[in-house]
C-alpha cells in the first residue's frame, strides 16, 4: 500500500508524463504555437515580450485538457473563438487582456465541477455565430437552474464593455422562463435534446435570442 507522500509523488510524475505526451502529440491544438503557425496575429504573440504569457497559456490549456469535466470539444471550439477575437486586436494591451481572459477560462475549466453544468454555443446557419455567445446552464436543484451567458463584443473596446453578460434563474413555477434582472429582459427557453432555443418579445433584448447547441 502506498503512503500518501508516495502516492502524491507518483501522481505528480504520471501527470508530468501525460502532459509531455499530450504536448508532443497534440501540439497543433495549443492556443499559441509559434513553431507551426505563421498568422500575422501570431507574429505579434510570438514576440519576446509575450514569452511568459505564452508558456502559461499553453500549460494551462494542457492541464485543462487533462483534468476538466467540461467537454474537450468545448475547449477546442472556444479556443478558436478566442483566437478569432485575438485577430481583431490592434494593440499589445488588447493582446494581453485577451490572454488574461483565456487564462481565466482555463482556470474555470480545471477548478470547477462541471458535472452539473451544460455548455451551449450559439449557432447560425449551421456554424458558430459570428458574434459568439456562450451559455452555461447549472443544475442547482431538481426544479431550478441557473443560466449564465457571455456575449462577446469587439476586444478593442474598453475592458468593461468587451462582453455583455446574462444571469438568471428559473423557478419551479416557471421552468422555461427566465428574467435577466440586470437588463430587465424576459426570455423563453425551449430545450429539445441537444438544441436550446431562446426567444423574447421585448425590444432591445434580442442579443441572447437564437439557437444554441449543447456540448456533451
Amino acid at each position: 500500500m502506498l503512503l500518501n507522500t508516495e502516492f502524491n509523488q507518483t501522481k505528480t510524475l504520471l501527470s508530468a508524463l501525460i502532459l509531455s505526451c499530450i504536448s508532443t502529440s497534440a501540439v497543433y491544438a495549443l492556443p499559441v504555437d509559434c513553431a507551426h503557425q505563421n498568422a500575422s496575429t501570431l507574429k505579434t504573440l510570438c514576440e519576446t515580450q509575450f514569452k511568459d504569457l505564452r508558456a502559461e497559456l499553453n500549460e494551462k490549456y494542457l492541464t485543462a485538457y487533462l483534468i476538466t469535466d467540461a467537454p474537450i470539444r468545448l475547449i477546442n471550439d472556444t479556443n478558436q473563438l478566442w483566437f478569432n477575437r485575438l485577430k481583431q486586436c490592434k494593440s499589445n494591451d488588447c493582446f494581453k487582456q485577451q490572454i488574461d481572459i483565456r487564462l481565466e477560462d482555463f482556470n474555470f475549466y480545471t477548478s470547477m465541477n462541471q458535472s452539473l453544468t451544460q455548455h451551449f454555443i450559439k449557432y447560425e446557419h449551421g456554424e458558430i455565430a459570428k458574434q459568439p455567445i456562450h451559455l452555461q446552464i447549472h443544475q442547482l436543484t431538481k426544479d431550478r437552474i441557473k443560466v449564465e451567458g457571455i456575449a462577446y463584443r469587439n476586444p478593442n473596446n474598453r475592458k468593461d464593455t468587451q462582453i455583455v453578460t446574462l444571469l438568471a434563474y428559473t423557478t419551479p413555477e416557471k421552468k422555461n422562463e427566465i428574467l435577466d434582472n440586470e437588463h430587465d429582459c424576459k426570455y423563453q427557453l425551449n430545450f429539445q435534446k441537444s438544441i436550446l432555443s431562446i426567444k423574447t418579445e421585448q425590444k432591445g433584448c434580442e442579443r441572447f435570442t437564437g439557437v444554441y447547441r449543447l456540448y456533451d
